[in-house]
């Protein structure tokens, strides 16, 4: 009989520690996300890279949210300080009571995610996506960085909306950085500005960036007419070694001077384009761009995941930071594709205004979906390389973007 009912405990034990006793709806809510999410990623595969471990941290933290568990100290009492069990442990008086210190550690994910709390990964991805970046359509057509810097302009607009519904301009901040589709910088200017946000606005800014291929072109169709969207632009004049060499340290020069506080991106991402450009290093240059970038990649997207549990994301105010994610990505798409109709009308016809639609800053998802686009409406239009240029002036103009935030808050 003692030995039934010591079953019966160790049934009712493993029941109660299970997640059927431990998770909440949310939970539940957050695990069927994650599975849509997963779907997204491996079924129709948008941008796999990130949103595949995003999406597996999402369900790993709702399964087993100890994983993201923070480490803690346990006071346990003692009678004397010669106690045998405080061997080796820290010793504290309070009160006139005796206690040692007996830590536990975090999970997994908790250690991993201090380099995205602490601002470490998102440096180490520009100097990734430098080395991985070519700048000559940007130099060989410099009006794209008027392309690229209109698409920051959903940044500020979603700031001035996220302050009138209450948010405080730290926050405005942090949230209005999402609309340049550029996980690193949100991840970044959040941890400076509203690192109690991280979770959410981290998660929104790179599920928006693998879901470039379902939000863009909506906008770019509404936008854009047929006629617009047909139109064929001139091949780009070629760019001299020389000009690619020159140019990351001409960048990298004037935005440290302006904006000192941009340095660490901008000079990183400046960085990796050097490396890449001067052909001395190609071994350093091939390690950045592979090895390093896909660890980070893999560390900063199962932990970004797991970010978002269930009792943090599904609230009303993390809801409200989603939407206006959305709405400040969409308001940049909708600012460079209105720049680009500009171009448009004062060159005469001679440039398409898909491309002003790469200028936020989802390398290269976004220039490959204005050339997706461009050639549905005419299939011998190639807009790959002309769609460059605004996509990779969106990485620098994300970047000072976030210089200024984080100057002026």
């Amino acid at each position: 009989m003692q030995i039934f009912q010591g079953f019966l405990d160790a049934l009712k034990g493993l029941w109660e520690s299970s997640g059927f006793m431990q998770l909440t709806w949310q939970n539940y809510a957050m695990i069927v996300i994650a599975c849509v999410l997963l779907y997204l990623a491996i079924k129709k595969q948008y941008e796999p890279l990130l949103l595949l471990p995003i999406a597996f941290g999402m369900l790993l933290v709702n399964l087993y949210p100890d994983i993201m568990g923070a480490p803690h100290i346990n006071l346990v009492e003692i009678a004397s300080m010669d106690d045998p069990a405080a061997k080796g442990h820290v010793i504290r008086e309070i009160g006139g009571k005796i206690f040692y210190e007996d830590p536990t550690y975090g999970g997994l994910l908790y250690y991993l995610y201090q380099g995205v709390k602490l601002g470490i990964y998102p440096p180490l991805i520009f100097l990734g996506i430098g080395c991985m970046t070519d700048f000559g359509p940007l130099i060989a057509n410099p009006k794209s960085f008027i392309l690229g810097a209109a698409a920051q302009i959903g940044i500020f607009i979603t700031f001035i909306g996220a302050i009138f519904l209450g948010f405080t301009p730290a926050q405005s901040g942090a949230i209005g950085i999402i609309g340049g589709a550029d996980g690193p910088t949100a991840i970044y200017v959040t941890s400076k500005l509203a690192p109690e946000l991280l979770g959410p606005i981290a998660v929104a800014a790179y599920s928006y960036m693998a879901l470039v291929p379902i939000i863009q072109p909506p906008i770019m169709k509404l936008l854009t007419t047929k006629k617009e969207r047909a139109v064929v632009m001139d091949q780009l004049r070629p760019v001299s070694k020389l000009e690619k060499i020159i140019f990351p340290i001409i960048v990298v020069i004037i935005c440290a001077i302006v904006l000192p506080s941009a340095a660490p991106l901008i000079g990183m991402l400046m960085l990796g384009n050097l490396f890449k450009e001067s052909g001395v290093v190609e071994r350093i240059s091939k390690t950045a761009q592979n090895e390093l970038m896909n660890i980070i990649t893999i560390f900063l997207g199962v932990t970004v995941g797991a970010t978002a549990t269930g009792t943090v994301f599904l609230t009303p105010k993390t809801l409200g930071i989603i939407a206006l994610g959305l709405l400040a990505f969409c308001m940049g798409t909708a600012c460079g594709l209105l720049f680009g109709k500009l171009m448009y009308k004062f060159t005469g016809g001679k440039v398409n205004p898909l491309i002003g639609s790469a200028g936020v800053s989802a390398v290269p998802m976004a220039a490959r979906v204005a050339n997706k686009v461009g050639q549905q409406e005419n299939p011998g239009n190639f807009l790959l390389m002309h769609a460059m240029g605004p996509n990779v002036a969106g990485v620098i103009g994300s970047a000072v973007a976030a210089g200024v935030l984080l100057s002026v808050l």
